[in-house]
């Protein structure tokens, strides 16, 4: 299979060759001399004016006594830039967070390129040094995509492990080993055992000689089970593989299309001396799909489809990108942080009086002022993010637990809705056989027994019959059925037993280990179907051998002494007619070899059965009763068929199996008219499947919590009734409400006027009923529906449970958690903001397309209550702390401006700026990402504090403004109190707020700190460790014998105090006079 990935262009592709010449004057920068400057002095500082600007050094350089610049005789090398700095390269591959970063980051990453144009004016214009801002911005570019590129590099290196894979063909010259990417259509392709299959294929050689195989398609569908495949029966009574390359013909094959369960072909053998001209059907049981993997034997098939045509592909579709809630909110608050910047900046110009060239001066704030947008903030969240779903997979309490996407942990903390599949989900999908029931007689648990007695008393009449003749008669002797009333029980037990044993797709197998054979196994596509092949076998008729033309059951039940072997009987299986989902009903047409009758059996859905059973009035009641009992059931009839009727059947459905168009509709047809009515009504199964561990426990967990939960599934109303009382799901004294079988619009309309006067209701409605409510009165029901506190959905397609999940989204505007463990639900899991898959009985499919992968439904209160909580309130506090870190440096930027005439001079230069986001503060404030309020028992015993977390308090425009205002304070006076308290040390400005700015952001880390952990603590002594250090590596911006001096502790200790313990007041005053919900519980 050739997997190929189309190039991206990216913008860094071509770049124009044109740029800014930067022109330098011989001083290399701006000197702007740092000396008092007196109240009487009209002399602005300009440098827009066509004058000759005064010269200023810039804050931080160092002079001595005589006030001489040290450096004013170095002069500094110009510089020509003939590139902007590119643009970062999309990896848009499989990517469905691209979009997202790239929308989150819009503001900064615009402003912040916009934002390099005044530095390509002549150098004594330059506000800073040109790699103080683009540092930052590069520095997140690369991080993005260097994430990027590991992600695609993955997908690369597993793209060439399965293009790279060996395969045989086989060829005119004989066997090939080719790769997979050089597979074409047309080849004959060998499949060894347990290998992957390449491309789609046609079946036509396996080494049974029954022409059968299995695969596996856990890849393809997610189901576990066993498929069984037929190869093409003209090729697989050729003699050997090589012969297969000598014949003549052509093969038709369907358009390319999606649907895995469905295929229309023939393949045309040309005539030669020994044949004519031969049409041979081809259906979906002579496909092997890409993906699918051999479970049995040799195969050899010849390749329809490759590449993007295959249906492995075909279904490889690109879910809709899932963007977080905390994600949108920062977005605008970015947003809001860029109009702050812009109408700064104005105002800085405005108060200035628009003098000369005002717009380099708008843009040259607009540089001072970019640390305002936190560019830096993808970054953090990202990486907090990668940190919250490492603590989920690592949570001993909820193993096995998979995040597939890393980017939404925090939407776990604001859900409100609960959307859940029944079975697999809060059932275990372990399926029992419970109760069955003849029409006469019911037959549970504490009665089995009695069912292995009427199965030996019916052997023994045979015995009986078969010695008092003298005769090897028939078991099926009219007379030993139906002669004797009261043998009619008996008779009816043996019936069901026998058709239960012979209905259905599971086959037996075998596994050798070492030359020990070990337990044998069944394997199907339906777990209610081993569960009844297993009851059979406990009764006394096990399913002994199955190949695909015959059945054999052992006759346990027919031994009559110890040591006598039990008696084996054949069964010919003439046509196999599976179950589906539209069908909801499976057939088989099976020949008892020792007598020759023929006969048709069928199992189905009671809604589908009750039309094709002959009449009786019992059938309806007992399946209510099951159902009632949360049971599934399962009705089971049969139809004898005389060689006459059974000839007229085969040549019609031969006929219809030729068609190319409408096949399938077509057979449908004929079965329907040949064998589907007046079938003989059997009996009645009732299969259960039993609650998960902890689900009564989660659902009450759940429901105190704030959520509704809505349980969509495909079984019937009585059913799924029956488990959610029994699941808890509605509580003891809670009315339930079922709407059912309504037909028209003005019975939904009246349904929904009733239940707007009864909200505290559970609301049980079935699929019909529920699609009218959605054709005729959508807005209406779901006003009414998503006010009530439990919802279950009966009867429902996976399209109605998409559909639901949505709606309930765009009505709600809530965030909504969707739990499946099959492949129904795969498109309700997508629909949902957070999808949870479950591994089950199932298979994987759910949990592959789910962005959260759990083993056990009641992981979920974890996931929620604990690790929902902590990735929100963790991400909304690093998200605040990093604005504020931007903000409150840009305060001190603007005061020191405002101070200086309105100058756009920039107050931290170089190194300073760029430590300041990175080894100065980034490490205290990234440990945010530890911290927790509460414990995780108090957040599992006390469910109620996850409503706290919906409203979205951690990280709204109310916290966004205060910390604005804290930002304003500290900037503004940190800044003013340096400028207005220590006028004599103006010279030492820099590194006495600078110093002062870093302790009190430090200070502000643990001031919000609930639960300490060593890393925190490590993380604020080792930044103020590296801060210290690197005073004595930059003696540009640090005098050393100053730095040392008593006068430089104490007035940054003044500072750090003014600006950061009113902080701490108010902080111990809210605690006690304002506490929050928790206070009181920890």
């Amino acid at each position: 299979m050739s997997i190929q990935h189309q190039h991206i262009p990216g913008d860094d592709d071509d770049h124009d060759e044109g740029g800014a010449f930067i022109d330098r004057d011989d001083m290399g920068h701006e000197a702007i001399q740092m000396t008092r400057i007196k109240k009487n002095n009209k002399q602005r500082l300009s440098d827009t004016s066509d004058e000759v600007p005064l010269m200023v050094d810039p804050p931080g350089t160092n002079f001595n006594q005589s006030g001489n610049n040290n450096s004013q005789h170095q002069t500094q090398p110009r510089g020509f830039f003939r590139k902007a700095p590119p643009k970062p390269r999309q990896f848009p591959l499989n990517d469905p967070n691209g979009v997202h970063r790239k929308n989150s980051n819009t503001s900064s990453t615009c402003t912040s390129c916009l934002l390099l144009y005044p530095n390509s004016y002549h150098r004594s214009k330059q506000a800073s040094y040109l790699f103080t801002y683009v540092g930052p911005l590069v520095f997140v570019l690369l991080v993005t995509m260097g994430k990027e590129w590991h992600d695609d590099y993955l997908r690369r290196k597993r793209d060439n492990e399965a293009n790279s894979q060996k395969y045989e063909i086989l060829t005119q010259e004989g066997p090939k080993q080719v790769p997979s990417s050089k597979i074409r259509v047309g080849d004959l392709v060998v499949i060894q055992k347990d290998q992957r299959v390449p491309a789609d294929m046609i079946l036509l050689r396996t080494t049974e000689s029954s022409g059968a195989c299995f695969i596996r398609t856990d890849q393809l569908d997610g189901e576990t089970d066993w498929k069984l495949r037929i190869a093409v029966p003209f090729t697989q009574k050729l003699p050997s593989d090589d012969d297969v390359c000598q014949i003549r013909g052509s093969l038709y094959a369907d358009p390319p299309h999606k649907d895995i369960y469905s295929f229309i072909g023939s393949l045309r053998i040309d005539s030669t001396l020994q044949h004519p001209d031969i049409d041979i059907p081809l259906g979906v049981e002579n496909t092997l799909w890409s993906n699918t993997t051999l479970a049995s034997g040799t195969a050899v098939g010849i390749v329809v489809y490759t590449g993007p045509d295959t249906r492995a592909i075909m279904n490889t579709s690109h879910p809709k990108t899932k963007v977080g809630i905390l994600d949108s909110e920062v977005n605008r608050l970015s947003k809001i942080l860029f109009l702050v910047t812009l109408i700064l900046s104005f105002v800085m110009v405005a108060l200035d009086g628009f003098k000369g060239k005002w717009y380099i001066n708008l843009f040259r704030f607009l540089i001072l002022f970019s640390s305002i947008i936190p560019i830096s903030l993808r970054v953090n969240l990202d990486m907090g993010k990668t940190f919250y779903s490492a603590q989920i997979e690592r949570d001993k309490e909820i193993p096995e637990t998979i995040v597939r996407n890393s980017m939404i942990p925090e939407e776990l903390g604001r859900i409100e809705y609960l959307l859940s599949d029944k079975t697999g989900t809060l059932t275990c999908n372990e399926m029992e056989l419970k109760k069955i029931h003849t029409g006469t007689l019911s037959y549970t648990d504490d009665t089995m027994d009695e069912v292995t007695n009427r199965l030996r008393q019916h052997f023994q009449l045979i015995r009986s019959f078969q010695e008092n003749a003298g005769s090897s008669q028939s078991s099926t002797n009219p007379f030993i059925r139906y002669g004797k009333s009261r043998h009619g029980e008996t008779a009816s037990i043996y019936d069901l037993v026998e058709s239960l044993a012979l209905c259905h797709n599971v086959t037996p197998t075998e596994d050798t280990q070492g030359g020990i054979q070990d337990e044998v196994s069944y394997q199907a596509s339906s777990p209610d179907e081993i569960a009844i092949v297993k009851w059979t076998e406990k009764v006394g008729i096990t399913l002994f051998k199955r190949d695909l033309g015959f059945i054999q059951l052992r006759l346990d039940a027919g031994v009559s002494r110890e040591g006598e072997m039990p008696q084996i009987r054949d069964y010919e299986i003439l046509y196999i007619f599976p179950f589906t989902s539209e069908s909801k009903r499976m057939g088989i047409i099976v020949s008892n070899k020792e007598s020759g009758e023929i006969t048709f059996i069928q199992k189905g859905a009671d809604t589908v059965m009750a039309n094709i059973v002959q009449y009786n009035d019992w059938l309806d009641e007992e399946c209510d009763n099951m159902a009632r009992e949360g049971l599934r059931t399962l009705v089971v009839g049969r139809k004898r068929l005389s060689s006459d009727s059974f000839n007229r059947f085969k040549d019609d459905y031969e006929k219809a199996r030729r068609l190319v168009v409408d096949r399938d509709h077509n057979m449908n047809l004929v079965v329907e008219r040949h064998l589907e009515h007046d079938l003989e009504l059997l009996g009645v199964t009732g299969v259960e499947d039993r609650l998960q561990e902890g689900v009564r426990t989660t659902l009450e967990l759940l429901r105190n919590a704030g959520l509704k939960i809505w349980m969509l599934t495909g079984d019937k109303v009585e059913t799924a009734t029956c488990v959610a009382v029994s699941s808890k799901l509605v509580s003891r004294d809670q009315h339930i409400h079922t709407v059912a079988k309504l037909q028209g619009a003005h019975e939904v309309n009246n349904e929904i006027e009733l239940l707007r006067r009864q909200l505290d209701c559970c609301l049980v409605i079935d699929g019909g009923s529920l699609q009218l409510c959605l054709d005729h009165f959508r807005q209406e029901f779901i006003e009414v529906a998503t006010k009530l506190s439990a919802v279950v959905c009966c009867r429902c397609s996976p399209t109605q449970k998409a559909e639901i999940t949505q709606l309930i989204r765009e009505y709600t505007k809530k965030r909504t958690v969707a739990m499946g463990d099959g492949g129904n639900d795969v498109s309700m899991i997508q629909a949902a903001n957070v999808g949870v898959g479950l591994v089950g009985k199932e298979g994987k499919q759910a949990s592959l397309a789910a962005d959260f992968s759990i083993t056990q439904f009641h992981h979920v209160s974890r996931l929620l209550l604990w690790h929902g909580r902590n990735s929100y309130k963790r991400s909304a506090k690093l998200s605040q702390f990093v604005i504020h870190r931007g903000l409150i440096i840009s305060i001190m930027q603007a005061v020191f401006s405002a101070l200086f005439y309105f100058a756009p001079i920039a107050l931290f230069q170089g190194m300073l700026l760029v430590g300041y986001t990175t080894v100065y503060t980034m490490a205290p404030v990234f440990s945010l990402v530890l911290d927790h309020d509460i414990t995780e028992e108090i957040a599992m015993l006390y469910p109620e504090l996850y409503r706290e977390l919906t409203k979205g308090r951690s990280l709204s425009y109310k916290t966004f403004f205060t910390w604005l205002l804290i930002s304003v304070y500290q900037g503004g006076a940190l800044m003013m109190l340096a400028v207005w308290l220590f006028a004599t040390e103006f010279v030492h400005i820099v590194s006495i707020s600078f110093t002062a700015l870093v302790l009190n952001e430090l200070l502000m880390v643990a001031l919000e700190i609930r639960t300490w952990h060593k890393a925190m603590v490590w993380s604020e002594l080792g930044s103020l460790f590296i801060y210290f250090i690197s005073m004595w590596m930059l003696p540009t911006y640090f005098d050393l014998s100053f730095i040392l001096s008593w006068t430089f502790i104490w007035k940054v200790a003044v500072l750090t105090g003014i600006s950061s313990i009113p902080l701490y007041i108010i902080k111990i005053l809210s605690r006690i006079y304002a506490p929050p919900s928790y206070a009181k519980l920890t």
